[in-house]
């Protein structure tokens, strides 16, 4: 069980003001919570694989290239305004 000094300090960590029903109420909760992680660490894990994401479904999306882009000289000649360097657009409030 979490004590009240504890669930007091998350509270101010987390800025939000506890009643004293909630204080209680969370220091269950929390502790319930962390009962489970402690169950949890129990299980053997040794012959298990690290995994590194969710699937094996690779993405069919075109790589990269720089083929028919502008760099940023081109960019900057064929933007219709700049200003000391730097391109200019409308506001967007006016």
């Amino acid at each position: 069980m979490i004590s009240k000094k504890e669930i007091k300090h998350l509270a101010a960590l987390s800025r939000i003001e506890l009643t004293e029903i909630e204080e209680e109420s969370f220091s269950s909760d929390l502790g319930k919570i962390l009962a489970h992680f402690d169950e949890l660490k129990e299980v053997d894990t040794t012959t298990t694989k690290p995994q590194t994401g969710g699937s094996f479904v690779h993405t069919i999306v075109r790589s990269d290239t720089n083929e028919g882009r502008m760099n940023g000289e081109e960019a900057r000649r064929a933007f219709p305004e700049a200003k000391k360097g730097f391109l200019k657009v409308p506001p967007v409030f006016e």
